[in-house]
């Protein structure tokens, strides 16, 4: 589908808008009523199908995307800043996320969302879980969802202290990302990672192979990539005595 295919969301029928923010807000509000407070994250619902929601929304599934994300984060919206999110079933937000990425594969909340949000948690499971999600579906759209997949590799790194995990991710930025406005951190991130993980050896081979192949034009970047491999080369000699 081309840019040209896709519409305005100012050109959307009110009524559309107005149908479904009604029924978002009344289910809300019934819940609310319920209980005396915002959803719990324990209610959250298994997502419908894209297919149910795309008949819904009569042809407008990008409206439809974006209140289903917005139904999807009014659930345990006022848990503390402690232990945000932590209660929900991640299969089912998984499940949410798949579904809206279906109907609106373009928009980039719903992986903002995963890699901000929801792989945040102080829980390495719940955690984990959303980053393999991140991983799959960067795997079909590279070009554009990579900047959550980076985000992945630094939450693995730093959140979960999971060096292997977070090379896996960054790897696959350097290996399947080919659009020319990828910036060099972003391809250079396997390298640092494997620097973090003592892996000397092999790091100075990929800084060295990336100065040769040629993507470096800039003379400042290729100057300081260069100090880089000497430092490198430096420090593989001082492994080796």
């Amino acid at each position: 589908m081309s840019a040209t295919d896709t519409r305005p969301l100012g050109v959307v029928p009110a009524w559309l808008f107005v149908l479904l923010a009604a029924a978002l807000a009344l289910q809300i509000a019934w819940r609310a009523a319920r209980h005396g407070d915002a959803p719990a994250a324990s209610e959250l619902p298994p997502p419908p199908s894209a297919a149910a929601l795309r008949l819904a929304s009569f042809g407008e599934p990008e409206a439809a995307a974006r209140l289903a994300m917005l139904y999807l984060q009014a659930f345990d919206f006022s848990a503390s800043a402690a232990t945000p999110y932590r209660n929900l079933d991640y299969a089912r937000v998984e499940g949410w996320l798949q579904t809206i990425l279906e109907l609106d594969p373009r928009s980039s909340y719903p992986l903002f969302s995963a890699a901000r949000i929801y792989a945040e948690v102080p829980d390495p499971e719940r955690s984990r879980r959303m980053l393999e999600f991140i991983y799959r579906e960067y795997l079909l759209d590279p070009n554009t969802r990579w900047p959550w997949l980076a985000h992945a590799a630094l939450v693995a790194k730093h959140r979960l202290n999971d060096l292997p995990l977070a090379r896996r991710y960054a790897q696959a930025i350097d290996r399947y990302t080919t659009a020319t406005n990828v910036p060099l951190w972003a391809k250079q991130m396997e390298i640092f990672i494997l620097e973090d993980m003592n892996e000397l050896e092999a790091a100075r081979i990929m800084l060295g192979g990336l100065l040769l192949s040629g993507r470096i034009t800039d003379p400042a970047e290729a100057a300081f990539l260069k100090q880089r491999l000497e430092e490198l080369a430096a420090r593989v000699g001082q492994q080796g005595k």
